[in-house]
Formats: structure tokens, C-alpha cells, sequence
């Protein structure tokens, strides 16, 4: 009778577990398509390169199509070694937006510049705040480099936290 009783105790414990993975991924799935109407990370401060200053969420209406926003930052060393996947993703793919948002000072950003241009939008971000953004879109550990992929609307389609390559960027832009 006990090893029965623990059979049926071992298999309700798993049914339990399996049912709460279940519900976690089916909220988290919820959450890439949730409404977006007034998302935290849609007014991350933004300045740019040439002073104008913005908001994610302006940066992602000013094209009304998807937008790959990559927060990197000089002193990361998988940031920029991934900076010359983002721009050859940049430049075969114009229908999207690309925008690199750099948690640095401006001095560091152009000097990384200079040695590496792009040719995708880079903007600047006070990092406390781009850190809460990061997490707002999924990055709960809030590390870099972190790639969030936005429709039109706003809502995250996809995430990665860590570099990213060619063949994870094509297979994202993939219908």
C-alpha cells in the first residue's frame, strides 16, 4: 500500500509540474503578443547621435515596420563583436528598422564608431533605464548584448539575450 501511495503521490507531483510548465510558457507566449498600447519599454529616452532627442516608441512610429533594437555597449565585448552581423542584417534587410541603443557615454560610442561604422541608427540611453526597459521586454537578468525584435505595433515578437548571428537574425525576418 505505501508504494502505491507514493506512485499515485510521484505521478499527482508531475502532473503538477507539467501542468505549471504548461501555463508558464503559454503566459510567456501571451506576453511576445500582448497589447502594447502603453508598454514601459515604449518610453525608454532616447538621444541621438546628432543631440535629437526621442523615445523607443517614437523611434518605432517615426517607419511603421518592425524594429530590431539591439542594447549594447562599448565595454562588452559580445556587443561588439556581433555590431557587424547587425549591420550586414541591416543593410539586406530595408524593410526593417534596425537601432542600436548604447549604454555608454557619447564619447565611447563615437570613438567605437569611428573604428566600426554602421549603418544602422544608434542611439544613447541612460543605462538605469535601459536596463528597466530590457527587463520590461524580457531580459529579467538584464544582461548584454540583449536584441529585442518589435512589430509595427510594439509587441516583442523575439528576444535574445546574448549575441546574436546571421542565421538566428534571417530566421527571424523569415514571415
Amino acid at each position: 500500500m505505501a508504494i502505491a501511495s507514493r506512485r499515485r503521490l510521484l505521478f499527482a507531483g508531475t502532473a503538477a509540474a507539467a501542468l505549471t510548465l504548461g501555463a508558464s510558457v503559454a503566459l510567456w507566449r501571451l506576453r511576445l503578443a500582448e497589447p502594447v498600447a502603453d508598454a514601459p519599454w515604449l518610453h525608454l529616452p532616447l538621444t541621438g547621435l546628432d543631440g535629437a532627442a526621442s523615445t523607443l516608441g517614437e523611434r518605432l512610429t517615426q517607419g511603421n515596420r518592425p524594429l530590431l533594437v539591439n542594447f549594447w555597449a562599448t565595454w562588452c565585448p559580445p556587443c561588439l563583436k556581433e555590431m557587424p552581423e547587425l549591420d550586414a542584417f541591416a543593410a539586406g534587410h530595408p524593410a526593417w528598422q534596425v537601432l542600436g541603443v548604447a549604454l555608454d557615454g557619447e564619447e565611447a560610442v563615437r570613438g567605437f564608431l569611428a573604428r566600426q561604422p554602421v549603418r544602422f541608427g544608434i542611439a544613447l540611453a541612460d543605462p538605469m533605464a535601459a536596463m528597466q526597459a530590457m527587463r520590461d521586454l524580457g531580459n529579467a537578468p538584464g544582461g548584454l548584448p540583449f536584441t529585442a525584435l518589435l512589430d509595427a505595433r510594439g509587441a516583442v515578437r523575439k528576444r535574445e539575450l546574448g549575441a546574436t548571428s546571421q542565421e538566428k537574425l534571417r530566421s527571424w525576418a523569415q514571415p
